[in-house]
């Protein structure tokens, strides 16, 4: 039995390390600004879902207003029924700025959430259409989160590559912190595990399927969005921004990027922190299906846990599976290094990747537990997969 599950392991690092789509490699994409010949710079509304988000809000409004971008820029900050002062921090920021920065900010506040719709996707979908009627002209529309601050230049680099590229989306996974142990130990996993299931080599390849996008950073040509039926079209999505790049991308081009230096600003200072983050979507993302979540423990088991417990224990032993088992451990190393490189962490940290696979396994399960209890994609306050019936399906009701 010890030798088949070596060999397993070692099939399966085989397959993932040289046919993933290179997943694990970290490639940042070119700063470059440069729009295709004869073309201008387009009209912009960012828009900013918001719920509860004093603590973070003033840094993102002052990033977004303080773009060098040489077009028109405007801001669309949706307040989500906050009872923490979120909308007045926001329009602080902006005055702060001085100059035409207040003017340039709209904070709208979101209707009471129908059923059938996730929050943030509500939230957002208020921001459009409060985008359609203050700024009609607007031909692209940046979707980004309450807690992202982006580079100054971040808005023309999106834009010129969605240009010359001919891209209907484009997407950047910002850097989360990195600061706290929890943080250090955890997150450069949870981006390596994204890149795994959603290569984004895979992603910008028109052939395939694939599709995929980091919601804290999406650029989105208007005319797409109007193409799939608006926001309507993924309301019961709890993963909604990877259910959004599947929309556009049947009938268009997206990618999705490593970002340089946007980042994420939310502090995440404890496990049960991002405990909690996992646990909001993991079942989501098997289909709530109890089958594909005993398939996911025994993938993680194969492909995480067994490899470095194997290779000791053939080793002690003697025999000859250690070799498959070594080989799987190798591969895995050196496939997390580049994150934990993107990240600023040691490379010895890849040693502890099976048992932070193994915590991200716990989360999952939990996370199928939660949804059973009805408590499932519980975010600031509310328990969003209540709107979602088991087969992942929005609830008409």
């Amino acid at each position: 039995m010890a030798a088949v599950v070596a060999c397993l392991s070692f099939m399966i690092w085989t397959v993932l390390f040289f046919f993933r789509g290179g997943f694990w490699k970290v490639r940042l994409p070119a700063s470059d600004a440069t729009l295709p010949a004869g073309q201008g710079w387009p009209a912009v509304v960012a828009v900013v879902p918001a719920r509860n988000e004093v603590d973070v809000i003033g840094p993102a409004v002052r990033s977004l207003l303080s773009q060098r971008y040489a077009g028109a820029l405007s801001v669309i900050v949706v307040d989500d029924h906050s009872d923490d002062g979120t909308a007045a921090a926001a329009r602080a920021a902006a005055a702060a700025l001085g100059g035409d920065a207040p003017a340039r900010l709209h904070v709208v506040h979101a209707r009471d959430l129908p059923g059938g719709w996730s929050g943030k996707v509500w939230a957002q979908a208020e921001g459009i259409a409060a985008q359609a009627t203050l700024l009609p002209g607007a031909e692209w529309i940046w979707l980004t989160d309450a807690d992202i601050t982006h580079p100054a230049d971040g808005l023309g680099t999106l834009l010129a590559r969605a240009l010359r590229e001919g891209l209907d989306m484009t997407s950047l996974m910002v850097r989360l912190r990195c600061a706290s142990r929890a943080e250090r130990l955890l997150i450069p996993a949870f981006v390596f595990f994204f890149a795994k299931l959603y290569p984004f080599s895979w992603i910008a390849d028109r052939r395939r399927r694939t599709a995929g996008a980091a919601g804290g950073c999406i650029l989105l040509r208007r005319s797409a969005l109007e193409r799939i039926g608006g926001l309507a079209a993924i309301k019961g999505a709890l993963i909604d921004d990877c259910s959004l790049a599947a929309e556009i991308k049947k009938g268009g081009a997206v990618r999705l990027d490593l970002a340089d230096d946007a980042r994420s600003i939310r502090p995440y200072d404890g496990w049960p922190d991002i405990w909690r983050m996992i646990a909001r979507t993991a079942y989501t993302q098997l289909h709530y299906s109890p089958w594909l979540l005993l398939g996911a423990c025994a993938g993680m088991v194969l492909t995480y846990l067994a490899p470095p417990v194997l290779t000791l224990a053939g080793a002690i032993a003697g025999a000859w599976w250690t070799l498959p088992a070594l080989a799987a451990w190798g591969m895995m190393l050196l496939s997390y290094r580049p994150m934990l490189r993107y990240y600023r962490q040691p490379a010895w940290q890849a040693l502890l990747l099976p048992g932070v696979a193994a915590f991200y396994l716990a989360a999952t399960f939990d996370s199928g537990r939660r949804h059973w209890l009805g408590r499932g994609g519980e975010w600031k306050g509310r328990a969003q997969a209540n709107n979602v019936n088991h087969t992942g399906k929005a609830d008409a009701k």
